[in-house]
């Protein structure tokens, strides 16, 4: 592997027609987990937006949730352990349940967003990286009378036949940690069908992940060479 991608958010939002909120099928699918053991969700808990099925997280801007608005679920996992396959299984088992005991038959669009960091391998900084090695530039930023705090890039690509996700990648800097670079995937995918299962949504879930880890870093790496490495 190229790098050691570090995934740092995992999230899931199915959208379907507006529903009053219920928060009884959400609790009955709760106490479901429990009897059937190791619960994917330990807590449950009814908020003015709807029910909430979530874990403890013990570190600064982690979450572990998944929310049952009024026009969509949401599934939320922030600096956790949950791997993306795992991910992937959790919505598509907790999404099935919920429609079977609310009766929803469509969802209207889902969209999936994945947020990841890596380390350059011959760059200190990602700053210096997308400066000097992605954009080629020199002392244009002079321009500014500063420097920027952060560099980046998005691009966007649409839907193609067999390609059925529109991606908007953005790839930056990290204020947090200069040495990483951070990457975000926001994937938008189309109707899902209730009726025909729910395996696409597991499917989206991974064809956004793995246009992350894989084609966004072959691009990376491109770019990422001894000969473009920043001064000592």
């Amino acid at each position: 592997m190229l790098y050691t991608p570090r995934t740092i958010a995992l999230i899931s939002e199915l959208f379907h027609p507006p529903l009053t909120p219920d928060p009884a099928p959400i609790q009955k699918i709760h106490n479901r987990m429990f009897q059937a053991g190791d619960p994917a969700y330990s807590s449950f808990a009814v908020t003015p937006h709807g029910a909430v099925l979530s874990n403890p997280v013990h570190q600064p801007g982690a979450s572990s949730f998944a929310g049952f608005l009024a026009d969509r679920f949401q599934f939320r996992e922030e600096l956790s352990s949950l791997t993306y396959d795992g991910f992937a299984l959790r919505v598509g088992d907790v999404a099935k349940q919920v429609c079977e005991l609310r009766g929803i038959q469509v969802f209207t669009a889902h969209q999936v967003t994945i947020r990841t960091l890596i380390n350059p391998r011959h760059f200190k900084d990602s700053r210096v990286y997308l400066k000097q090695g992605m954009f080629g530039f020199d002392d244009e930023t002079k321009s500014f009378a500063r420097e920027p705090h952060l560099y980046g890039i998005r691009l966007v690509f649409p839907q193609r036949p067999g390609q059925p996700g529109q991606f908007s990648l953005r790839v930056e800097s990290c204020s947090n940690d200069p040495r990483s670079l951070y990457i975000e995937n926001q994937a938008s995918f189309g109707p899902v069908l209730v009726e025909n299962g729910l395996a696409s949504i597991e499917e989206n879930i991974l064809d956004a992940y793995k246009f992350v880890v894989e084609n966004t870093v072959k691009f990376i790496a491109c770019f990422d060479a001894p000969a473009q490495t920043e001064e000592a």
